[in-house]
């Protein structure tokens, strides 16, 4: 059950924007440390864990989740199980803990900048779900979340494995906000009519489906136009890759562009953005390794 509450099918907003940090620190530096690369790794699937484990105790406590809403049973352990809410919300506390624990080689190796970086991420981890007015209740959440786990991982991640803090790095992960954020965007929009009747005043509920299916299509747009766009303008080598992203993505982008995001479709639409996110993330960061590669002819 903590493995379920941990929810690894969303960990690719934690281990992408982390691999593209990777690639543009190798392709910018020529090299990066594998042992950094992977205690960095850790601890953003430990901070996805803690989010997703935070999210599961306060909409449980506050009676937002039930059986009725279309989710897996492991996708709602404290709905489905006979669980001690506190067990849950210890185990979240656990997950971050054992990061920062882990993040005492990030700050002694990379200096005190990740620290800063990642206290604010942590912050923002509790604010998701927490207080009275959580984040994730509010027409922010999607930019919120995007740009934490999709733009501040980038940026610290980056910042430890050159050991410059260079804003170019923000400027790289916007594929990976927009993909992250997205995942929030789809699970809001498939639940609004749940979302009214729990108060919520996420920006699907403002814009009602029919609009944020719309907004929704054109971030999908963008995302894919922002990947092609970076590559072109700073990893040109890497171009020779986006012909087989847009091959590959093409079937995935295609069923989800199509999905109704509506409550019935739920499970198959957060199935849908997940695999996007890694078909995108993936042939992103192989763009961007391969623009290091000297070609010859």
């Amino acid at each position: 059950m903590a493995w379920q509450l941990a929810a690894p099918h969303t960990w690719p907003a934690a281990i992408l924007p982390v691999l593209v940090a990777v690639a543009a620190a190798s392709a910018t530096s020529g090299t990066v440390s594998v042992t950094m690369a992977c205690t960095l790794l850790v601890i953003c699937v430990l901070m996805q864990s803690a989010v997703n484990t935070f999210n599961d105790y306060y909409d449980f406590v506050k009676g937002a989740d039930s059986a009725d809403d279309n989710v897996e049973a492991s996708d709602a352990v404290l709905v489905y199980n006979n669980v001690n809410p506190r067990s849950a919300l210890a185990l979240a506390v656990g997950f971050l803990v054992a990061a920062f624990a882990l993040g005492i080689y990030v700050i002694w190796t990379a200096g005190w900048i990740p620290l800063a970086i990642g206290a604010v991420g942590a912050v923002i981890v509790v604010l998701y779900s927490a207080g009275k007015t959580p984040i994730s209740y509010l027409p922010i959440g999607e930019i919120v979340s995007g740009f934490v786990m999709g733009g501040l991982i980038p940026l610290a991640s980056y910042q430890a494995l050159t050991g410059a803090f260079d804003v170019r790095a923000l400027l790289w992960a916007v594929p990976t906000v927009l993909g992250v954020g997205l995942i929030m965007f789809t699970n809001n929009t498939c639940d609004v009519e749940k979302d009214v009747e729990a108060g919520r005043r996420t920006l699907s509920v403002l814009l009602g489906r029919e609009r944020a299916r719309k907004l929704y299509h054109g971030a999908v747009y963008a995302w894919v136009v922002a990947i092609v766009a970076l590559v072109a303008a700073f990893f040109t080598n890497g171009l020779v890759v986006m012909p087989f992203m847009l091959l590959a993505a093409y079937p995935l982008l295609n069923a989800l562009l199509k999905n109704p995001l509506a409550s019935p479709a739920r499970v198959g639409a957060m199935a849908q953005i997940c695999s996007v996110n890694i078909a995108l993330g993936a042939f992103y960061a192989a763009a961007i390794f391969a623009s290091g590669v000297t070609l010859a002819v």
